[in-house]
């Protein structure tokens, strides 16, 4: 457990580096703290094994108000700027290998707002989308050129399978889209499967276009 410094106090974290030299820096953001979300949650968990797996280093955090990191909730606004201050942090410490960005339901909104628009992050990944809540919109994704892989449960009661991707197919080819059958928004019963789709797409697909050669 590290604590990274920041304006309001620190951010609980965790680091963990792959078994072999690294290939890049992945950081993974966790779903709404007020529904219970923390860097714990077990699809964020399975999120950053999937990284290590293919060969990154990973930084798992919890957002202000959660566990002993400090401050409170901020609605997403103050969380971005959180995700801001762990790039800059695990940057510092590992500052020749490229930057990855998850998340998880909401930690999918602050991490692929943050990364597309930090010329640092290379590639992205969304975790369950709650297209059906209109408070998030991710129409932004249409104006970057990042490979991004976004997986979706087909039952999520937060947004299906099929309402992601109608959303996917209006934004761009460089979005990768994989569909869990029977699946939840919380990955229930699937976390394996979620696991070797992550692997995959870091190991050797699109989101492996830009890692450090090992």
């Amino acid at each position: 457990m590290v604590c990274i410094p920041v304006e309001h106090g620190h951010l609980e974290a965790i680091v963990k580096e792959p078994k072999d030299s690294p290939r890049g820096v992945a950081v993974v953001c966790h779903p709404h703290p007020v529904h219970g979300g923390t860097m714990h949650t077990k699809a964020v968990y399975r999120a950053a094994q999937a990284y290590n797996d293919a060969g990154l280093v990973t930084l798992r955090f919890n957002f202000r108000g959660v566990g002993v990191s400090t401050g409170s909730h901020d609605d997403g606004i103050g969380e971005m700027d959180d995700l801001r201050d762990a790039l800059d942090w695990i940057e510092a410490r590992y500052p020749s290998l490229p930057l990855l960005v998850g998340g998880f339901s909401f930690g999918s909104m602050v991490g692929l707002s943050v990364g597309a628009e930090d010329p640092r992050v290379v590639a992205l990944l969304g975790l369950g989308l709650p297209v059906d809540m209109d408070r998030y919109d991710y129409s932004f994704l249409s104006e970057i050129d990042k490979p991004i892989l976004v997986v979706q449960g087909e039952e999520d009661e937060f947004g299906s399978g099929e309402r992601v991707s109608a959303l996917v197919a209006e934004l761009g080819t460089h979005i990768t889209l994989v569909r869990i059958p029977g699946s939840d928004h919380y990955f229930t019963d699937r976390l394996d499967e979620l696991r070797d789709i992550v692997r995959g797409y870091y190991e050797s697909g699109p989101g492996s276009r830009y890692l450090a050669a090992v």
